[in-house]
């Protein structure tokens, strides 16, 4: 990786994951995996030596992780290299093609968004589809909302990607596109703040079950885009993050009543002991077990 697109302090450690080469590396032989499907989106991971796409065009959006090596690829009539860590945007009907810069080999995840789907997700705030002149763009925010789709898939597998968590990273998306574009948004009305708040009221009273999109639309007469836009603007968060951390307090607060953590675990509406414990780490910086150790020092 380039030393100036991986520091912890500007894209985190998660991606530093993501990086680290894969079990099978990037070698001679090409390879291409396809991650399960979610409305409106799909996602791959490609690896390959050499030139390897020949010139073609999608209908959707096209939004790429450069993960190791150099993603070299022609469009709108200059070529392009991305580093790693850099996010490739590609726009419906764009002539490109597809290869790696060096001997060494590329390694990448790309997401495939509809446009239909990023027009719902922006809803009436905007009019038209955002265009990103920049088709190589290194934002940390919206690298942290792909990473949250594209980390679910290949290597990284985390389980299936929930509805909520889609819903969100979609959303998400959809507005690192418009901040790189000259849409200009309106301001949201005081139906869709309140809206914002029975969500959230919604979530802390389910807080330890898996709540879906369609429950928090009929309970706030927003579609799951609009409420993930409003709830995030109300509350530096998404909807899918907020119902994470609250499992997440909970558990923290079981711990220090010394219950074992496989029971923590089944309580607060995780898979198992494992899966509390990447979200632990992520959330306080240390794993439950040494959470656990420390607060009873």
């Amino acid at each position: 990786m380039e030393q100036d697109t991986h520091k912890e302090g500007k894209h985190g450690t998660r991606l530093e994951r993501l990086c680290k080469p894969s079990r099978s590396g990037v070698g001679d032989v090409a390879k291409i995996t396809s991650a399960p499907s979610v409305p409106g989106m799909s996602r791959i991971e490609a690896s390959f030596v050499g030139d390897f796409f020949e010139p073609h065009r999608h209908d959707t959006y096209a939004l790429g992780l450069t993960m190791q090596g150099i993603q070299a690829f022609q469009y709108r009539g200059e070529r392009r290299y991305s580093h790693p860590g850099r996010i490739i945007v590609l726009h419906p009907d764009e002539l490109h093609d597809g290869g790696s810069g060096t001997d060494q080999g590329l390694l990448y995840r790309m997401l495939y968004l509809e446009p239909s789907v990023v027009r719902e997700a922006l809803g009436e705030m905007f009019k038209g589809l955002p265009f990103v002149k920049a088709p190589i763009l290194d934002d940390p925010a919206l690298q942290r909302a792909m990473i949250e789709v594209l980390g679910q898939m290949g290597g990284q597998m985390e389980g299936a990607l929930s509805d909520l968590a889609a819903s969100d990273a979609i959303s998400a998306i959809a507005q690192g596109l418009v901040r790189h574009s000259d849409i200009v948004a309106k301001r949201p009305d005081k139906s869709c703040i309140r809206a914002a708040s029975l969500a959230r009221d919604f979530l802390y009273e389910n807080a330890f079950r898996t709540v879906r999109s369609e429950e928090l639309e009929e309970i706030t007469s927003l579609n799951r885009y609009a409420l993930s836009r409003h709830f995030r603007a109300s509350f530096g968060t998404s909807p899918h993050r907020f119902l994470l951390m609250r499992r997440l307090e909970f558990a923290r607060s079981m711990i220090e009543e010394q219950q074992p953590l496989a029971d923590v675990a089944f309580t607060v509406g995780f898979a198992d002991q494992s899966h509390l414990t990447r979200h632990f780490k992520q959330a306080f910086g240390v794993t439950p077990g040494k959470w656990a150790q420390y607060i009873t020092q």
